[in-house]
């Protein structure tokens, strides 16, 4: 079970995204639930790729994506498991690449039927918010005009409204159109929605406006100069400070925790094997805070802190090391770790 320090530190409660934790399949969900709740955390947000791996074990045989029927047979384990454990699930993630198709395309249609059952699995584990994330499909097979955007997020708002649940919405760094939190704040602001808010992330927020994987200096300059320096920095403080006036409290959902890895040798700008390069970035090279990465973490947690919001901060990290090559690590251990990490940034950044 659960201890009595899956409480919170200053009051705000800590979750873990099971797809952060652990190695493989032999770190099953159960491993990665058990771990979770000893070191204190009191919540999880369920990645669909975890879901379908314990679907797979559950059953004993390949369960596919579209299979919800089993799928959700396994969601409502997974709920039992969470309970067991004193964890509760305040998110199903990530849904990706659901807006901006054309209208009558096969793509929208698949969409479409994902949420669909995307939706039966979140009855089943009980779960009321779906994380999406801003749309990396390529630019020349969607729509990128804004109010199309909207319009698609305002469907699947009212979709999920029929079943009382809320969409947070993320900006990722290397998206399509919305790499910045300002401009996923700009979209659920015209979605006007009461079921929308924000998924902040520390890392697509630091990664978007601050630091760059392809750059010498790690910074959004290339070759950065003292002024060049200055300028980052005088933006930085402008953009936060505008975050942290203008988002109210309660359309910030969820504030996920990361830093990031500078490369040790830059990036290429273009993309490899279609993968663009933060988001290549995203997917191995970021640590816990205090743990080798260079993001400035705390601004991002100060600014969230400065709108009021106390709700969950979520451990949602991927690391493979310093060159992205893999890095194993002992379950219970990390999660401990990762306890103490949010536990000292909330510290750091706590403003009465």
């Amino acid at each position: 079970m659960a201890t009595s320090s899956a409480t919170s530190t200053h009051g705000i409660p800590l979750a873990f995204a099971t797809c952060s934790i652990g190695h493989g399949e032999a770190d099953d969900l159960h491993r990665r639930v058990e771990a979770i709740a000893s070191a204190g955390f009191s919540a999880i947000e369920l990645s669909f790729p975890d879901l379908k791996v314990f679907a797979s074990q559950l059953l004993k045989h390949d369960v596919d994506d579209g299979n919800y029927d089993e799928l959700c047979q396994a969601a409502k384990e997974a709920r039992r498991l969470c309970d067991r454990h004193g964890l509760e699930i305040i998110m199903l993630q990530c849904f990706s690449n659901f807006e901006g198709w054309k209208r009558g395309s096969k793509e929208r249609e698949q969409v479409w039927e994902k949420a669909k059952g995307w939706v039966r699995i979140m009855q089943a584990c009980g779960i009321d918010m779906l994380l999406v994330g801003s749309t990396d499909a390529p630019a020349e097979e969607i729509s990128t005009d804004r109010e199309d955007i909207a319009n698609d997020i305002g469907e699947l708002c009212d979709f999920l409204k029929e079943h009382d649940m809320k969409v947070a919405y993320e900006n990722w760094c290397w998206s399509t159109h919305a790499t910045t939190w300002k401009e996923a704040w700009q979209i659920v602001q015209q979605v006007n929605r009461p079921n929308i808010g924000l998924c902040l992330n520390t890392f697509q927020i630091a990664g978007s406006e601050w630091a760059n994987p392809c750059s010498i200096s790690g910074c959004t300059e290339t070759e950065i100069t003292v002024a060049q320096m200055e300028d980052v920095d005088e933006s930085w403080t402008e953009t936060l400070e505008s975050l942290s006036q203008t988002v109210p409290k309660e359309k910030i959902y969820l504030l996920q925790i990361s830093d990031a890895y500078r490369p040790k040798k830059p990036f290429e700008s273009e993309a490899v094997g279609g993968i663009k390069p933060r988001a290549r970035w995203s997917r191995g090279y970021r640590p816990l805070p205090y743990d080798g990465g260079y993001l400035p973490v705390e601004d991002v947690t100060r600014a969230v802190l400065k709108t009021g919001y106390r709700g969950f901060f979520s451990v949602e990290v991927f690391d493979e090391g310093p060159d992205g090559q893999g890095k194993q690590s002992n379950l219970f251990e990390f999660a401990k770790k990762a306890r103490q990490s949010v536990g000292r940034l909330i510290s750091n950044c706590w403003q009465e």
